[in-house]
């Protein structure tokens, strides 16, 4: 089944784990009611206060699988190995019908898959850390995950950072009450 992009606007936020993004869009849905959060799918188990359908759609690996086959994604990919997250067509379809703008948290290689889909629709919107550094300090901060997770995210953050310049936008989040600010801006004067 062939993807229709055309039903509404969407807003794409991307960044390397740690970089601010999900405090970002928090922040937009909280200013901002024309948007509406689209619900990504993934093939992992819910992690502490994490709900089927509030969080994510918890499909488990089969039941992901089984939906790519369907063709019930507008995009998806495999972050790592099975651990899959993607984005399902009838989770946009039912922000359009709500006539509202969908906002977009997800990985770097998703939001670009996004903006592919999306073209003109969209705006993609890259969120910078202030540095390497800092976004190692911030991950550890978490305290969330084991120092092998972390490695993990680091090394693909390296690879994230660098694809930086494809997106629409780059918001540097150096210090975060502005940064929300510039969010907001960039976002209203889009989807006005």
């Amino acid at each position: 089944m062939a993807f229709d992009s055309s039903g509404g606007k969407c807003v794409i936020f991307s960044a390397p784990s740690g970089a601010g993004k999900t405090t970002i869009v928090q922040y937009l849905l909280g200013v901002l009611p024309e948007l509406a959060f689209s619900i990504s799918a993934c093939s992992r188990d819910p992690r502490g206060e994490e709900e089927h359908g509030k969080h994510y759609y918890f499909l488990g690996i089969e039941g992901f699988k089984n939906k790519i086959e369907e063709g019930a994604f507008a995009e998806w990919e495999e972050v790592y190995t099975d651990n899959f997250y993607g984005t399902l067509t009838s989770e946009l379809e039912r922000i359009w019908k709500e006539g509202k703008t969908v906002i977009f948290d997800v990985d770097v290689v998703g939001g670009l898959n996004l903006k592919k889909i999306m073209g003109d629709n969209a705006l993609a919107i890259f969120v910078q850390p202030p540095s390497f550094e800092d976004l190692e300090r911030r991950l550890r901060f978490r305290s969330t995950e084991t120092e092998e997770k972390i490695s993990m995210r680091l090394e693909k953050a390296h690879i994230e950072l660098d694809r930086a310049s494809e997106f629409d936008y780059i918001l540097l989040n150096d210090e975060l009450g502005r940064a929300c600010k510039e969010a907001e801006e960039i976002v209203r004067n889009f989807i006005s």
